[in-house]
């Protein structure tokens, strides 16, 4: 298992990419990397109960200190079922985030079908002037070895 890091002549505009397992959006200078991994362990496919968890990477490539305020999250089974899910900060943090600095956090979510896929939005401020962005998370696929064919 790899550390999310954006590739070596991974495009700065904003975009969305896919390495491999890893996708990864920059809007305004922080750049988003996102790698889903699929839980067997906590999965009960007999039940319908198919869990990931999922490491993301936030890194200010701006020139300007960024604080991440709260976060919006749409998650879709592959019934096309969409929950949506807002909170303040990230696993119970709100970073503030320097020039060339970084986050990372792992969390999870289940689903009662063996696939499906997120994307969201991480609501930032910049502390000195108060003004307000969003930097976007990009889309990324929840799949696991129950699925009769990839999708996503």
């Amino acid at each position: 298992m790899s550390e999310n890091r954006p590739r070596s002549g991974q495009a700065e505009t904003d975009s969305t990419v896919r390495t491999r397992d890893d996708y990864a959006v920059t809007t305004r200078g922080v750049t988003v990397t996102v790698r889903s991994f699929f839980l067997a362990d906590q999965s009960s496919p007999d039940n319908n109960r198919f869990v990931w968890a999922y490491r993301v990477r936030i890194e200010n490539r701006g020139s300007e200190t960024v604080r991440l305020l709260r976060r919006t999250w749409q998650i879709t089974d592959a019934r096309g079922r969409t929950q949506h899910v807002h909170g303040p900060g990230v696993v119970g943090e709100q970073p503030v985030l320097g020039p060339g600095q970084s986050f990372e956090y792992t969390s999870g979510t289940p689903l009662d079908t063996p696939s499906g896929f997120m994307v969201g939005a991480y609501h930032m401020v910049i502390p000195g002037s108060g003004e307000k962005f969003d930097v976007a998370v990009p889309p990324f696929s929840l799949d696991s070895p129950h699925q009769s064919s990839r999708v996503h």
